[in-house]
């Protein structure tokens, strides 16, 4: 069973949301099945202020911390929050994805870049 960081959620200039506290939890849950080595995760959903007749996109800025690095994603902005969610974990994904590839190149990635310059 993966380990599952510690999350805080926090909802800013918004009502708690179960149902979007769990869509949270599972997308988690996602990024520890392939980088076990996450201790923290802080996601932050707020309405973006802005005066206008059409809908309020929301903001969702997420960090996480792994061994020794802090990784943030917070351009993800949309008028429906689940996809506002969607695009700040896919984009952390990302990130971690690159932070485990460098990982696992060791030492040698960065030499190995060095050489090509």
């Amino acid at each position: 069973m993966p380990h599952i960081p510690a999350t805080e959620i926090v909802f800013s200039h918004l009502p708690r949301s179960l149902a979007l506290e769990a869509a949270i939890q599972r997308r988690v849950e996602h990024l520890s099945q392939f980088c076990p080595d996450l201790h923290t995760c802080r996601v932050v959903v707020e309405p973006v202020q802005r005066h206008t007749h059409q809908g309020r996109p929301y903001e969702v800025r997420l960090d996480v911390t792994l061994n020794g690095q802090e990784l943030v994603a917070n351009r993800s902005r949309h008028e429906d929050v689940y996809v506002a969610l969607r695009d700040a974990f896919g984009g952390m994904t990302r990130q971690l994805e690159d932070a485990v590839r460098r990982r696992r190149a060791g030492p040698h990635y960065r030499d190995t870049l060095r050489g090509q310059a």
